[in-house]
């Protein structure tokens, strides 16, 4: 139920705020959800307007004189950006990782971005309920990247902290994981008056203005953790041959209307890039067999666990954008696709032809043109999702004179075995950032902020203070 709604007078626009009831969770943690009402496209105040969902996690007794409004709203602010695209908060994330920055004397922001969660989510259904054509879906999809997910939290900044008479206490401090870091360096190019630090995990953003270069360079280490899959799990080589061979023969299809094929099994692959990913794939592996072997299909158990294991049909900007999240001026053409092309080992036509012994490689954080067939819910957006790829009017993402200026504090975790986020790529980004210092290590992977959580905030927090030997 909803307690206020207010108007207020922002810039050239006029903004709606939702604040529902708050409530306290276990632990203390005051809640407050808000929905602001934003336009779809900053350049047009007046024109469609969408709501976006976040959540403010206050912890009452790092509040001095807590339970009053004024002492809760001195702590200053840190705002959480999702990795992506296209994926709302993890509850259970904000969490444990909010509570370990409650500690650190912040009060949370845990923003859903613009078309995920619960703000105004895009899902294919929605389109057709509008009847709107392919050239209308994405022309609206284009307003959903970095640069207006930040124009969205500077809306929010200033309606939460505009009344502060101190001009540092109207910045804040962000916190990217993945894509979220990518908006990090899209907010320190164009708004970084509005901020006090930013903490990045797994997310510099390389510098490109298409993903041509950097599927070149991940395509390299998704190769090498096929190598290490299938040293670990030698077994694997002809099981998973066994069942490319049973998907070519047959119609496999997914609880929800979708088609296991070839290319979507191989799809599986995303896994390798996370801690315990190969290993959750060898399990999927060893019970597809297992169906063949008892049944001589694929079990319903099995189809739902792999569906539920491929997030396309609930998160369908991760689809449609995952490219053109790279996009200056230029198109992104299935960049990934016509990458892959070029090496034989992820070609299932080529390597069925050759000694049962040669492995074929799963493929890693891709979009095909396939996929909008293969997934149910991305068949209705197929058409949207050409004519991005060919869309070569894309807006700057970054400000490179800008960046070599920046005086904010930035505090990245770089992950050198990262599979979704490369390693040399970032390295030439951080020397173009002014003011980064990098926890560079091998010991974790991309969601390395899950699995060492209190180690890498440690390191990252120690380098804040920016003090020398």
């Amino acid at each position: 139920m909803a307690i206020w709604v207010a108007t207020r007078k922002t810039g050239n626009m006029n903004m709606a705020v939702t604040q529902l009831e708050p409530y306290i969770l276990k632990g203390s943690i005051k809640v407050i959800d808000r929905f602001f009402s934003v336009p779809v496209d900053y350049a047009k105040p007046d024109g469609p307007h969408i709501r976006v969902f976040v959540r403010n996690l206050i912890p009452l007794v790092e509040a001095k004189g807590s339970g009053t409004d004024a002492a809760e709203s001195d702590l200053p602010y840190l705002l959480y950006l999702q990795g992506g695209p296209g994926f709302g908060v993890d509850l259970s994330l904000s969490v444990d990782l909010g509570n370990a920055l409650h500690k650190k004397k912040y009060q949370t922001l845990w923003l859903d971005p613009r078309g995920t969660g619960l703000s105004t989510p895009i899902t294919a259904d929605i389109f057709q309920t509008k009847q709107m054509d392919d050239e209308a879906i994405a022309k609206y999809l284009k307003h959903f990247r970095a640069d207006n997910i930040v124009r969205d939290c500077e809306t929010i900044r200033h309606f939460l902290l505009d009344g502060k008479k101190d001009p540092e206490a109207r910045k804040w401090t962000i916190f990217g994981q993945s894509f979220g870091g990518f908006c990090a360096a899209t907010y320190l190019s164009f708004h970084s008056d509005g901020l006090k630090e930013v903490f990045i995990t797994g997310g510099i953003p390389p510098m490109v203005d298409s993903p041509d270069a950097v599927y070149e360079a991940l395509v390299l280490k998704v190769e090498e953790r096929n190598q290490v899959y299938y040293a670990k799990y030698p077994q694997d080589v002809r099981n998973v041959r066994r069942i490319l061979g049973f998907l070519e023969d047959n119609n496999v299809v997914f609880p929800n209307g979708g088609n296991l094929t070839v290319s979507r099994w191989l799809q599986l692959g995303v896994n390798f890039g996370s801690h315990g990913g190969i290993d959750r794939v060898h399990q999927l592996v060893f019970r597809a067999i297992t169906d063949l072997d008892t049944f001589g299909k694929l079990s319903y158990g099995l189809l739902n666990s792999v569906q539920s294991a491929q997030s396309f049909d609930t998160n369908p900007i991760y689809a449609v954008l995952h490219e053109p999240i790279y996009c200056q001026g230029r198109m992104a053409g299935w960049s990934a696709h016509r990458v892959i092309q070029k090496n034989d080992r992820f070609i299932w036509g080529k390597v069925k032809l050759m000694s049962d012994n040669v492995p074929i490689y799963f493929t890693g954080e891709m979009i095909f043109p396939d996929m909008f067939q293969d997934y149910h819910h991305l068949r209705p957006l197929q058409g949207a999702a050409e004519l991005l790829a060919c869309d070569e009017d894309w807006p700057m993402l970054y400000d490179k004179e800008a960046l070599k200026k920046n005086k904010v504090k930035v505090n990245a975790a770089t992950y050198y075995d990262d599979m979704y986020v490369d390693f040399g790529l970032v390295q030439q980004a951080a020397s173009v950032i002014g003011n980064v210092e990098q926890l560079i290590t091998n010991q974790s992977f991309h969601d390395g902020i899950r699995k060492h959580m209190e180690n890498i905030l440690t390191t990252l927090f120690d380098l804040s203070k920016r003090e020398r030997d």
